[in-house]
């Protein structure tokens, strides 16, 4: 029976081992693909790479500040018209006012 530390030291060598083999197939991958775009004149373009991060979309995500339409004379809190209703609005509303109360 083997001690911890001798299989320790074979577990060591198998991961080397299994290291070495994937960069091996890598490299032999690489090489045969090299070969086969060499072979019918392809380029990168021609296998539909993309750049990898895709360029940001106008409008979208950008975090941007978007401006308010509407606000509370009382108080000066605004609202941009996107998302939830603020409580204030929904209070409001509830009470019998008009959002166009609130417009700027």
């Amino acid at each position: 029976m083997a001690t911890l530390n001798e299989l320790l030291a074979q577990k060591a060598a198998l991961e080397k081992q299994i290291v070495d083999a994937q960069r091996e197939e890598r490299t032999a991958a690489i090489a045969q693909i090299k070969a086969l775009m060499a072979q019918y004149g392809l380029t990168l373009a021609d296998l539909g790479g993309r750049s990898p991060l895709p360029a940001p979309k106008r409008g979208q995500g950008s975090g941007a500040k978007v401006p308010p339409k509407y606000r509370d004379p009382a108080t000066g809190a605004t609202w941009s018209g996107r998302g939830l209703k603020p409580r204030w609005l929904e209070a409001a509303l509830a009470a019998g006012r008009s959002l166009s109360d609130f417009a700027l």
